[in-house]
C-alpha cells in the first residue's frame, strides 16, 4: 500500500532541513543544468528514433554535431544515467564452417586492417539470418577498409556460389582503375574456382584466413555483430520481404548516418567523399 509521506518526514530521512529544501526549490537553474536538459531532450529524442541502438559515446557523436558543440564522452555517459537511458547489447556468435577447398589462398591481409585509399582492401564474408516460423535467410556482403563502407551485399535463400558471385559483380562493377586485395574466411564459395576465375578477371589479389580464426577476418565480423545487435535483434521478421526492408534500411542508414569516432565523426560516405 502506498502511504503519503509528510514533507517534514521526508526531509528528516534525507537528512536535511526544510528551509534548504525551500531554498533548492525556489532556486534559479545555472546555465549548466538548464545545459543539461537540453541535452538530455534531444538524447531521448534520438534514443527513441534508433530505437535504443547508441551507448554514450555514439550519442555524444549526435549530439555534439547537432550542438556544434565538444562535451566530453563522461558528462554523455552521466547524463543518459540520469535520464534511465541504456543501449540494447547483445554478444554476437562466432561461426566457422568446414569445407573441402578447391582453391586456397595464403593470409595476405595478415590482419593489417588499416587502408590508405578507398578499393584498396576489402573483406567479405556470409551471415545467417531467420525469420518467420523456421525459414532462413543468408547475407553476403564486401566492406572496404578504408571508410568501413558497404560496397555491395546481396541478400538470398540459399547460402551458395551465386550468392557470393552476386555480390562480387556487383562490387568490381565499381571499380575504374582500382585493383582490391580482397579477403575472406576459407569457405565454399571462397575457394571456389569460379570465385577465383572472377578475382583473376578484375586483376584482384586474393586473401583468406587461416583455419579457425575469426579475428583474421574481424571487421567483417565486427559489422555483422553491429547490423545484429541495433538492427535485427530488435524486431521479429514474418516474411523474407520484412527481412530484406530492415536490411536494406539499415545498410544505407550505417553508409550515411552512422557517424563514427574513427572517421573524426563522420559517416563512411561522408569520410569516402572527402578521399575524394
Amino acid at each position: 500500500m502506498k502511504e503519503d509521506l509528510s514533507l517534514f518526514l521526508l526531509c528528516k530521512i534525507a537528512g536535511i532541513s526544510r528551509a534548504a529544501y525551500y531554498k533548492w526549490l525556489k532556486r534559479t537553474p545555472s546555465a549548466r543544468e538548464l545545459q543539461n536538459d537540453e541535452i538530455i531532450k534531444e538524447m531521448k529524442a534520438l534514443h527513441e528514433k534508433v530505437g535504443g541502438i547508441y551507448g554514450y559515446r555514439r550519442m555524444m557523436l549526435n549530439i555534439n554535431r547537432k550542438f556544434e558543440q565538444n562535451f566530453n564522452h563522461k558528462r554523455y555517459y552521466r547524463l543518459m544515467r540520469v535520464a534511465g537511458l541504456q543501449s540494447i547489447i547483445r554478444k554476437k556468435k562466432k561461426r566457422y564452417k568446414r569445407s573441402i577447398p578447391q582453391h586456397v589462398a595464403e593470409n595476405v591481409l595478415n590482419r593489417d586492417f588499416k587502408a590508405e585509399k578507398p578499393n584498396e582492401k576489402w573483406v567479405t564474408d556470409v551471415t545467417e539470418f531467420k525469420y518467420g516460423p523456421s525459414k532462413k535467410a543468408y547475407l553476403s556482403a564486401i566492406l572496404d577498409l578504408y571508410d568501413g563502407s558497404i560496397v555491395s551485399y546481396v541478400l538470398g535463400h540459399s547460402n551458395n556460389n551465386n550468392l557470393v558471385f552476386k555480390t562480387l559483380d556487383q562490387a568490381t562493377k565499381q571499380l575504374d582503375e582500382n585493383h582490391p586485395l580482397i579477403h575472406s574466411d576459407r569457405g565454399f564459395q571462397y575457394t571456389s574456382h569460379g570465385f577465383k576465375r572472377r578475382i583473376d578477371k578484375a586483376e584482384m589479389t586474393q586473401s583468406m584466413s587461416r583455419v579457425g580464426r575469426c579475428i583474421d577476418n574481424g571487421p567483417m565480423e565486427s559489422f555483422w555483430g553491429t547490423l545484429k545487435c541495433e538492427k535485427y535483434y530488435l524486431d521479429k521478421y514474418e516474411t523474407f520481404e520484412d527481412l530484406s526492408k530492415a536490411i536494406n534500411e539499415y545498410i544505407r542508414f550505417y553508409n550515411h548516418e552512422r557517424y563514427q569516432k574513427r572517421l573524426n565523426g563522420l559517416s563512411p560516405m561522408e569520410f569516402r567523399a572527402n578521399a575524394a
